[in-house]
């Protein structure tokens, strides 16, 4: 909960939120189904007359979404993947390149678990998921908004964010999947936080150092993020947190969308995801 800065019960109260506890940590859940997860959710919400909002977040998933990528149906291959991670990070990100060149440009090479995947989605269909990643527009009208800030005071606010998670009680968290003995090498477990903490929890590192590497690797996924999420992208307005009366500006930019496309959803909209 903590870790993945999930919306608190009150907020929850305030404003419906979809797609939040829909599967456990042990459970693996693919960008394709998380795809078919978010869709139907959001032809529900119109369904009520609402209006949904697309809360990001990580840019592949939100660009899977609001693109209309075509997922490749590839379940996990547990036996594909054992032997992946047996050849070595090095071995396997030139693999990458080898057979998906774009595939290994968008991932962080750093990101084993997500090159081990599109090495095994290539391997099992004979053709780069890239490739296989085509573009249909969903049957959407889509308002994209960004957010943005001057990359020092972003930085700034990441690692108070940390410190805040702390003292919330990030620790404890984590030593309570633990000892529920989930597995370290889990998906959910490589998530920024819960990786650090649990090498301080098996004695590989301090708690000083543990909480200094989850804002330095945080600092690296918001770079990281900016690939997805470009400020020079025509398709997104975007609104400068730092300037006085942005939040007017971004509300008179939805709301001149929604008289421009005839959209006057009844009462609260609400996100379809976080």
């Amino acid at each position: 909960d903590i870790g993945t800065a999930k919306p608190t019960p009150a907020e929850r109260r305030l404003v419906r939120h979809h797609l939040i506890d829909v599967c456990q940590p042990d459970e693996t859940i693919t960008l394709g189904q998380y795809k078919r997860l978010a869709e139907a959710s959001i032809d529900e919400i119109h369904s009520r007359g609402k209006l949904p909002l697309l809360v990001g977040g990580t840019g592949q998933y939100v660009r899977a979404i609001i693109e209309g990528w075509g997922i490749p149906e590839v379940p996990p291959q547990k036996r594909l993947r054992k032997v992946l991670e047996a050849i070595g990070h090095d071995e396997l990100v030139r693999w990458l390149r080898y057979l998906d060149e774009e595939s290994a440009r968008r991932i962080d090479p750093r990101n084993i678990r997500r090159v081990i995947r599109a090495l095994e989605v290539t391997l099992i269909t004979g053709r780069p998921m890239s490739f296989m990643q085509r573009k249909t527009p969903p049957p959407y009208n889509i308002h994209l908004l960004g957010l943005t800030c001057d990359r020092k005071k972003l930085y700034e606010r990441i690692d108070n964010r940390v410190e805040k998670m702390m003292m919330q009680g990030f620790l404890e968290e984590v030593t309570h999947l633990r000892k529920a003995k989930y597995e370290r090498y889990l998906p959910s477990m490589s998530g920024l936080g819960y990786r650090q903490l649990w090498a301080y929890l098996e004695g590989e590192c301090g708690l000083d150092e543990a909480i200094e590497r989850i804002k330095f690797e945080t600092h690296r996924f918001v770079r990281q993020q900016y690939t997805w999420f470009r400020l020079d992208d025509e398709d997104i307005h975007w609104f400068d947190v730092q300037e006085l009366g942005w939040r007017k500006s971004a509300e008179y930019c939805v709301e001149s969308w929604l008289e421009k496309t005839g959209y006057l959803p009844s009462n609260i909209a609400e996100p379809s995801t976080h």
